[in-house]
């Protein structure tokens, strides 16, 4: 069993359900967790289920939130299949990977953006397993867009940019 991903929705963001990443590694110990930056991403290098993982993380949080878990090896996939390799990197754009926190009940037809009429503010461009990638214009309306991604698959959804879910795969011993 390689590593788990373990992703926080909504956490340490514009002042709402803070906590210290720091000090959630230290009480998790045991588990051999590595933080990967201030949003709520970390690496479970212990070997252990997601099940037991899950409950350690909701037990020492001081609130409930969504967590998107999956195997690192999935992660390392992702990045080997490298979904942006094809997009231009353009200053204006953010590349991002949204990870499904549970079985998706909906799976929309990808590509797709949205809004599905008149500029698009977010496209979504290729979907592999839990992942969601795609890109989202540097615009205030472009968050709203991301928190549509729950409706169209039925799922919540935490979403990381791509330079977040490199550092996950360096953490794990990739590229």
């Amino acid at each position: 069993m390689l590593a788990l991903v373990v992703l926080l929705r909504g956490v340490n963001v514009g002042g709402h359900r803070t906590f210290r990443p720091s000090a959630l590694v230290r009480e998790l110990a045991d588990l051999d967790v590595v933080n990967i930056g201030a949003a709520g991403t970390f690496v479970v290098r212990e070997r252990a289920s997601q099940k037991a993982v899950r409950e350690a993380f909701a037990e020492r949080l001081p609130f409930d939130t969504a967590m998107a878990l999956c195997d690192g090896r999935a992660v390392l996939d992702l990045l080997e299949r490298n979904p942006f390799a094809a997009e231009p990197s353009r200053p204006d754009l953010t590349r991002f990977v949204s990870v499904l926190a549970g079985r998706a009940p909906r799976s929309p037809n990808v590509p797709f953006q949205l809004p599905k009429d008149g500029p698009w503010m977010l496209r979504v461009i290729a979907r592999h397993g839990p992942f969601v990638c795609g890109v989202y214009r540097r615009h205030m309306r472009a968050v709203s867009h991301l928190g549509a991604l729950d409706k169209q698959f039925g799922v919540p959804v935490t979403t990381r940019n791509w330079n977040t879910i490199t550092a996950i795969g360096k953490a794990l011993g990739g590229g």
